[in-house]
């Protein structure tokens, strides 16, 4: 019911922005369509004005400036998303008939820190299937879960039949690295498992006016126990810069839970629940319209720090090792 009173509120709020009758079809007419949408239903302008400098009145300057009357729809697209991309944030994107507009900085500009072919030693080809989760017992006797996806769902009865199968390991290694996302409902259901009681794992927050400060109250957010076999040993999370949306939302929520490190490299952020709407030319845009924080009221829109930073040694790679999984497996030993 919390998320359906926000999402009425927040389309209750997009229905008052100025229609699209407003406007004509020109390239101005439709950047400037697009800015406003941005400036005034947008969640973290400031935010971003603080972190990176962004200023939205100067970016509407600069890119009007890259208009013309005759410019083609696919020229017309270019510099829409250009501007968009001044946001830094994956979850803003433009839809039109021919393309998706997409901003990937938040992982592309950074190392990768996993290599496919040496993680994939790791499971070797006998590893066990559950849904959208791969895992299998390393020859220590550390458990070892690979979920490359949050829209690949699992049910509780699927948790269960892993968390049974591992229930004699000295510890548990999952790794999420290059997950890009999927649905909050997967990502809560995996890492309920990692904690006994209720406990604070963020807040979440919404528009409710066109003013760069008009957010709702924060409302805490709580991660409460699976009903199914749950996990009472160490665990480590491996990331990287791939972790994105859900998957950053699961990061977040495991930091919090007991007997659980986060290890590898920053996530890739994306903190804000997303919201569509459409300019004139019929093309739509997506958008973050709700913030979400940690459980010390943080920004988590650019990213989780791990508990323990490690990355990827080119020489292991050479030699058919995976960094972080083997210093996890050494952590865990301990």
């Amino acid at each position: 019911m919390r998320f359906l009173s926000v999402l009425f509120a927040t389309l209750a709020f997009l229905s008052c922005q100025k229609g699209i009758d407003d406007y004509n079809s020109s390239p101005e007419a439709n950047l400037e369509a697009l800015w406003e949408i941005i400036d005034q239903h947008y969640c973290f302008l400031d935010y971003k004005a603080a972190e990176i400098g962004l200023d939205w009145n100067a970016v509407r300057t600069a890119y009007l400036r890259k208009l013309s009357p005759g410019m083609s729809r696919t020229q017309l697209f270019e510099v829409l998303c250009d501007m968009l991309s001044e946001l830094r944030d994956g979850h803003v994107n433009l839809y039109s008939s021919a393309d998706v507009g997409r901003n990937w900085s938040w992982k592309e500009d950074y190392p990768d820190n996993l290599n496919t072919e040496v993680r994939d030693k790791y499971l070797g080809n006998d590893y066990k299937i559950a849904a959208g989760v791969k895992y299998r017992i390393l020859d220590d006797n550390i458990g070892y879960i690979l979920n490359e996806s949050f829209i690949n769902g699992f049910g509780e009865g699927n948790l269960d039949d892993v968390f049974h199968y591992m229930r004699l390991c000295n510890g548990l290694i999952i790794d999420v690295r290059c997950n890009g996302g999927g649905y909050l409902t997967y990502a809560e259901r995996l890492s309920s498992r990692f904690t006994n009681e209720q406990i604070l794992v963020g807040y979440n927050s919404h528009k409710t006016g066109p003013g760069h400060h008009d957010f709702s109250q924060p409302e805490a957010e709580y991660l409460r126990p699976s009903e199914g076999i749950r996990w009472q040993k160490k665990a480590i999370v491996l990331t990287n810069r791939g972790c994105f949306s859900a998957t950053n939302t699961f990061v977040r929520n495991m930091k919090e839970c007991p007997l659980v490190t986060i290890l590898g490299d920053r996530t890739g952020g994306g903190g804000g629940m997303p919201f569509t709407s459409e300019i004139p030319i019929g093309w739509s845009v997506r958008f973050s319209a709700c913030p979400s924080y940690d459980a010390r009221m943080q920004q988590i829109e650019f990213g989780i720090e791990p508990d323990v930073t490690c990355s990827l040694n080119p020489k292991d790679v050479e030699e058919g090792h995976d960094t972080l999984i083997d210093t996890a497996r050494q952590m865990l030993a301990k």
